[in-house]
């Protein structure tokens, strides 16, 4: 009898001990899984574009890139074809024209353009391509902003802009690559 106690006692230890190792390892996977979902809602910012009449054309996350940013573009209801694509200096989009984003983001004070001898703008970016359905889905990386502090921080100036114009950058034409008027806008800030 003593053997039995002995022995329903043990199992029952062992059983507290195996759960208790359960709900230990439990915890710690969910510690891991909080701490990996909030990193990278904390390391993005979502951009909602909107035309010059309010409706919405779409949206742009940013997000870290190397020394830079990544910006994925979900973008619908704008003109086919080719589309400069610029960070602004304000963190502003009055409609209609939008000139209240102001002038391209600029801490180096270059000259405009990818292709130009004295540029470029840290806020200028490659040409976006609408689809002929109004449809532009893709990404495109600007290695001269960050999302962290300084000069060429995307939320300096207590943030910026981005800009899409009415037709194609031409790379190299100060100041905005012939791109056109303002056609969809929206605020990037923290």
């Amino acid at each position: 009898m003593a053997q039995k106690c002995m022995r329903e006692t043990v199992s029952t230890r062992f059983a507290i001990i195996s759960g208790m190792k359960h709900l230990g390892f439990s915890l710690i996977a969910l510690t891991v899984l909080l701490v990996a979902t909030a990193l990278p809602s904390a390391a993005k910012t979502v951009v909602e574009l909107k035309d010059a009449q309010g409706k919405s054309v779409g949206s742009i996350i940013v997000t870290p890139k190397g020394s830079g940013v990544s910006l994925k573009l979900h973008l619908h209801d704008l003109p086919p074809g080719e589309h400069g694509i610029h960070v602004h200096q304000n963190p502003k989009c009055d409609a209609p024209d939008f000139k209240s984003a102001g002038p391209h983001f600029n801490p180096e004070g270059k000259k405009h353009g990818l292709e130009s001898p004295e540029g470029h703008h840290a806020g200028d970016m490659l040409n976006l391509t609408v689809n002929p359905d109004g449809k532009a889905d893709g990404t495109l990386v600007d290695n001269d902003v960050t999302l962290g502090d300084g000069s060429h921080s995307l939320f300096s100036n207590g943030g910026t802009a981005i800009v899409i114009h009415a037709k194609a950058d031409d790379m190299k034409t100060d100041p905005s690559g012939n791109s056109g008027d303002r056609i969809a806008c929206g605020v990037i800030t923290k």
